[in-house]
């Protein structure tokens, strides 16, 4: 029994004496946190999405402190955050609100399916075991990967096959488009005006786009003849429009024979919300 309180008394003496060490060693060697950390921190949304390249707000808000980063880079606070963190390190903001733009009409009315999936219900499986469950080897897969990984509850799968953004919730975080292995999704100001092609497949044979997908671009070209301003060209097999130069006309839209062409502004962005899966 005597054994057992000598233990347990040394057992204490000694977690005290170690106890107040640490306390010691910690109180001489610490390393003073700079205040501005906290500030920049505070001025943070809190969402740790890692939109901004970091691991979480702790993390940028470091790499601020430290003029390791711009204050821009915070999509989830937008240009309200990134004023208040350029404010705070006395530099300019220059930021813009960004969002998410889905290069892809291939709903499942218009995009034919190459048969009959059995393995991991994932985009990113579907991809690897299959190279692409659509018949456009371009097209979305529809199992929502991007949905899953949006912390901002900005995106739903539509009862059509395709991913929705609500732009009242979408941030430009970019983690969709990181996630996407089709790499369907562009990340543009939420101001930009303008129009878009909402197709991404690159096959230049027009009847192997007609084949594969109903809303597919077909390479016509007839946006590029048709637009006043000269600010569409083909890039790899895409058109590609200058938005310094585009004035929204919506010729290009009138003309295309598939439908795969929208205005930002109008029919992207202010596009009604649609129904979406429960």
């Amino acid at each position: 029994m005597m054994t057992i309180l000598i233990t347990l008394g040394f057992s204490a003496l000694l977690a005290f004496v170690l106890g107040a060490l640490l306390g010691f060693f910690r109180e001489k060697f610490k390393v003073e946190r700079d205040p501005l950390v906290d500030a920049v921190r505070g001025a943070l949304p809190g969402a740790n999405c890692g939109g901004c390249g970091y691991p979480g707000c702790d993390g940028y808000a470091e790499a601020v402190a430290a003029r390791r980063a711009g204050p821009n880079l915070c999509s989830a606070g937008g240009s309200k955050t990134a004023e208040a963190v350029a404010a705070l390190v006395g530099v300019a903001a220059n930021a813009e609100d960004l969002v998410s733009v889905l290069l892809c009409s291939g709903t499942k009315e218009k995009a034919l399916d190459k048969g009959a999936y059995v393995g991991i219900p994932t985009c990113r499986g579907a991809k690897l075991s299959t190279g692409s469950t659509k018949a456009c080897a371009w097209g979305c897969q529809g199992f929502g990967d991007c949905v899953a990984v949006c912390k901002f509850d900005a995106l739903a799968m539509g009862d059509d096959g395709l991913p929705k953004v609500d732009y009242a919730k979408c941030t430009g975080c970019g983690m969709c488009a990181e996630e996407c292995p089709q790499k369907l999704f562009a990340i543009v100001p939420k101001s930009r005006k303008g129009s878009v092609v909402l197709c991404s497949n690159r096959n230049v044979v027009k009847a192997n786009v007609m084949k594969a997908c109903k809303a597919g671009c077909i390479k016509c070209e007839a946006c590029v003849k048709i637009c006043p301003e000269a600010c569409i060209a083909m890039v790899n097999g895409i058109p590609v429009t200058d938005y310094a130069k585009c004035t929204s006309c919506g010729k290009c839209v009138e003309k295309c024979p598939t439908k795969c062409y929208a205005l930002l502004e109008t029919d992207v962005m202010g596009k009604k919300k649609v129904a979406v899966n429960a």
